[in-house]
């Protein structure tokens, strides 16, 4: 019995430290050169209720002309994803405390879902931030040097700098931790 409790706390730790592999693995590194030359800057992502999302790459930038003085955590994920299934309900929980100076937006990196699909995974697990299922989503992944595992989350300050990358599930706390200290810059 106490075998298949520790089997199941192993499994379960490895799941909670690790993240879901976004399975692009064959990248030639002379095609990796070829997209940083060509690397695209402006995007518009749809989100689920069919508002667009304008971001624009600048130098080590991220600008979300939509959200001025916000700090914006984006978060790139996938629905099928444990690891970012479980990172959700902090996500919500950060969106409402954090409400006047914070947003969440999350970057869908699955192909082959319908927009009623997607919300109905919003409804089941609650969602009360932004959602985005465009084609641009995987530009975007790619333009940021490439997703390797999901989830990943980039914490953006209010002047576009990107304070800090999440690889992975991260802690509600740790999260909090730096968005305060974004806060008070």
């Amino acid at each position: 019995m106490q075998f298949k409790t520790l089997a199941f706390l192993s499994i379960l730790s490895i799941l909670f430290f690790a993240g879901c592999d976004s399975k692009d693995k064959n990248e030639d590194t002379n095609e990796t050169k070829i997209e940083k030359i060509e690397r695209k800057t402006d995007f518009q992502l749809k989100t689920t209720n069919n508002t667009i999302v304008d971001l624009k790459l600048e130098d080590e930038k991220i600008v979300l002309k939509d959200y001025p003085n916000k700090i914006v955590l984006l978060n790139f994920f996938a629905t099928w994803c444990p690891p970012c299934r479980a990172e959700i309900p902090s996500l919500i929980k950060l969106q409402d405390d954090y409400k006047n100076d914070f947003v969440v937006i999350s970057v869908l990196l699955e192909e082959m879902k319908s927009n009623e699909e997607i919300l109905d995974f919003i409804k089941n697990f609650e969602i009360n931030y932004t959602v985005t299922t465009s084609s641009e989503n995987f530009d975007l992944a790619k333009s940021l040097g490439g997703i390797k595992s999901i989830p990943t989350m980039f914490l953006i300050d209010k002047d576009g700098n990107i304070f800090q990358k999440y690889v992975g599930l991260v802690p509600a706390e740790m999260m909090e931790i730096d968005i305060k200290k974004v806060l008070e810059k």
